[in-house]
């Protein structure tokens, strides 16, 4: 993201472009991750949020960017049901304050996501969508968008790219029973996706044995009686990778490459660079980057976007989807670029994950025992614990980010985390 601003920092994690919005429950989880939007604030900025942050968490992100929270205005959205924040911003009457916010400033909106309904706010506000120069830039740029943030859409894009793709079928749901039968007589397992889904949401395996056992072939209700579904062999995975990349108008970077941890298909965390057992897939994976950003650039698209792969027992690599949007990793990462600014060097290794605590405990407990330890983020070294996401609704399932010199430190300070605030399960 450009330091040049402000920005009306829109966390519209409700949004139907990852995740059918009558997923409503999945996306409500997902709205809890808003307060790192916080890492991204600049003097002048507007942060608006569907879930409150705390002060302490807002004390703690001054402490370490320099921006006093009376420099910047946050906007918390009450609670709407499953509807795109902008609905859920009209309906608390909150348009004009946002509004007169905006233009005070003279700000671009920010949005996490670009849907449709982020193009209809941004023109009833008058603004600019960053990175577009005007809002209809942003809206020539959604059909791409949207299209590339589908399975089926990503697969015949990647396929026409060159990219490598697991062997698999697009079909409608009524035709997914027989897919899968057809599919499991020549792998011993296959992985049933929705057309929309992020995170691994909505995702299935079944094996040749499930078959055998009478299990019940019917997907989950998502996307509707005829929504679209894929159906692909699952592969023997070593691991799960991707690159983040950024398109503007001088072409498309990579950004950063990472493995991702996961738990049956589904995103837990992440670890940059990319470990010496996967460390071959970058060149593929900024190959495809790179051949996607020229796709999407030429429909009009900018600003950054993912591309999710896996590694098979073989060492080959898979492209997987494409997430056209900011994602989980893409705050952390400019979060800790900020804090470790230009040092010399190569770039420092750094985790985000997720740890769960044996009961309930307030965010200066957590701060506390990080710094009692010596495990809290040291802007002098550039190394240490960050609590990037706020105190968890549970008080238990903190969201952590994790940076240093190099693996072998990032692993002990990990590890060292996990005894000091006693994780379950590790």
């Amino acid at each position: 993201m450009s330091e040049a601003g402000p920005y009306v920092v829109f966390a519209n994690f409700l949004s139907d472009l990852a995740v059918d919005l009558d997923e409503g429950h999945v996306l409500a989880q997902w709205a809890q991750q808003a307060p790192r939007k916080a890492w991204l604030l600049r003097p002048g900025d507007v942060l608006v949020t569907p879930v409150p942050l705390s002060r302490e968490f807002l004390r703690y992100v001054h402490e370490l960017t320099g921006v006093p929270p009376s420099a910047v205005t946050v906007v918390e959205v009450p609670p709407a049901g499953a509807v795109p924040l902008a609905l859920a911003v009209r309906q608390a009457g909150l348009v004009e304050h946002i509004r007169a916010l905006a233009a005070d400033r003279g700000a671009a909106l920010l949005p996490t996501a670009l849907d449709a309904s982020v193009i209809a706010f941004a023109r009833d506000l008058g603004l600019t969508v960053h990175p577009y120069p005007d809002v209809d830039a942003a809206a020539a740029a959604l059909e791409t968008v949207m299209l590339l943030n589908t399975k089926a859409g990503f697969r015949e894009t990647a396929g026409r790219l060159g990219m490598r793709l697991p062997h698999g079928r697009v079909c409608l749901r009524p035709e997914v029973e027989g897919v899968v039968r057809e599919l499991l007589e020549d792998y011993e397992r296959v992985v049933v996706k929705p057309d929309r889904s992020a995170g691994g949401h909505g995702m299935r395996f079944v094996s040749r044995a499930d078959l055998k056992g009478g299990a019940d072939l019917e997907p989950d209700p998502v996307g509707g009686p005829l929504g679209t579904w894929v159906v692909e062999e699952c592969l023997e995975v070593a691991a799960s990778v991707s690159v983040q990349l950024e398109t503007t108008a001088t072409g498309t970077r990579a950004l950063f490459s990472g493995e991702m941890r996961t738990a049956d298909g589904s995103f837990t965390g992440y670890v940059s660079p990319l470990p010496p057992p996967c460390a071959h897939a970058a060149g593929d994976l900024e190959a495809w980057g790179t051949a996607l950003g020229r796709h999407l650039a030429g429909r009009g698209f900018a600003g950054p976007f993912g591309l999710d792969a896996l590694v098979d027992a073989d060492g080959a690599v898979y492209a997987s989807e494409s997430n056209i949007r900011r994602t989980a990793t893409t705050t952390p990462h400019a979060m800790i670029t900020r804090l470790t600014g230009a040092r010399a060097g190569a770039p420092p290794a750094w985790t985000v994950a997720k740890g769960l605590t044996p009961s309930p405990l307030g965010f200066e407990t957590v701060l506390g025992r990080l710094r009692e330890r010596g495990l809290a983020f040291d802007p002098a070294r550039g190394e240490g614990v960050l609590l990037y996401g706020d105190v968890p609704p549970d008080g238990r399932s903190w969201r952590y980010a994790v940076v240093a010199r190099n693996a072998g430190d990032l692993a002990e300070q990990e590890a060292a985390l996990s005894e000091a605030l006693a994780f379950q399960g590790r």
